[in-house]
């Protein structure tokens, strides 16, 4: 574990490891068109079912400390992963956001060597996403297993590391077992556990099988996280419900193997972004500065080099 210190607040560059943007109008998103509904952890999000581009992006982080940014895929119409790609990239040449990405790919689909192999060939890809579903609730866990499991989706999981692509695994926390699985199977592939492991709340059941859950998964030095997706439904985001989640992870996984990520504009329903920054920067404040700069900086320069926004992209 890493000691905590007292320090003072960060005050350097900020890459946001974890947005999104979106363009309803001219994209598919089937989650986020007027009628679509999915099970989501903060309960109802039709507070986002709007236009999100990348100058609302910008304006949000304005004044923030924000040079880069990487954009995850948002479950674009699965048929065609590439286009969610190309309208990506095509964003960040015109605007400068995002610098990085991650792109969609369904490793059990029968075309899937060739959709990873396009996507790779895309200069601000860094990795893909896919989720892989399982047990809902811990209750659940034994009596069926997630994708992670499954021989044909693991065939192609097994492809990313020749393309050099890394993997962001979505997944609540009583299902990190079998990430660590993953992980250990192919560890010439990172795996980066995408908002924390998925807190749906902070009871102390909760918190108690996070932790161990995080452990086994922080055991293994392929397995990097993101704080992001702290809000709880009902609760707003403070600094009293994320100190210890997000001190926890500093101290398991070690800050270089943690980053920042707003999680925007899905985060947004909870909290504007200069405050959620802020929150995250007085809980780092007691660490020491090297750790800070990994936590807001360093871990995801290292994982997804993204250009920085270009001056004409300030707002």
């Amino acid at each position: 574990m890493t000691s905590i210190s007292q320090g003072q607040r960060y005050a350097g560059p900020i890459i946001d490891a974890h947005h999104h943007v979106w363009d309803l109008a001219r994209n598919l998103y089937p989650w986020l068109t007027p009628e679509g509904q999915v099970a989501h952890r903060y309960g109802d999000y039709s507070a986002i079912k709007k236009d999100y581009l990348p100058a609302d992006y910008l304006a949000d982080v304005a004044g923030t400390p924000v040079v880069a940014s990487v954009y995850m895929e948002a479950e674009w119409d699965h048929t065609d992963p590439l286009g969610e790609t190309r309208y990506i990239a095509g964003l960040s040449e015109a605007t400068g956001v995002p610098g990085a990405m991650t792109a969609q790919a369904w490793l059990d689909a029968p075309d899937v060597a060739e959709v990873l192999a396009a996507q790779a060939a895309v200069g601000i890809v860094r990795s893909v996403r896919h989720k892989p579903g399982g047990p809902a609730t811990p209750a659940e866990v034994g009596t069926r297993r997630t994708l992670m499991s499954d021989e044909t989706w693991r065939a192609g999981y097994a492809l990313l590391a020749g393309h050099g692509l890394h993997f962001e695994l979505q997944t609540p926390w009583w299902n990190l077992r079998e990430g660590v699985e993953l992980a250990r199977d192919f560890p010439e592939t990172t795996l980066v556990v995408n908002h924390s492991g998925v807190l749906l709340d902070r009871s102390d059941e909760t918190i108690a099988g996070w932790r161990g859950a995080i452990d086994a998964a922080a055991a293994l030095p392929n397995v990097v996280i993101k704080a992001s997706g702290l809000c709880v439904e009902g609760q707003p985001w403070t600094t009293d419900l994320n100190r210890e989640v997000v001190l926890d992870m500093v101290r398991v996984f070690g800050a270089d193997r943690v980053m920042f990520g707003s999680n925007f504009p899905v985060d947004g329903m909870f909290i504007d972004f200069a405050g959620l920054l802020d929150g995250y920067l007085e809980i780092t404040a007691g660490l020491t500065a090297t750790q800070q700069r990994d936590f807001f900086h360093d871990t995801a320069e290292r994982l997804y080099r993204p250009a920085p926004f270009r001056a004409d992209s300030v707002l």
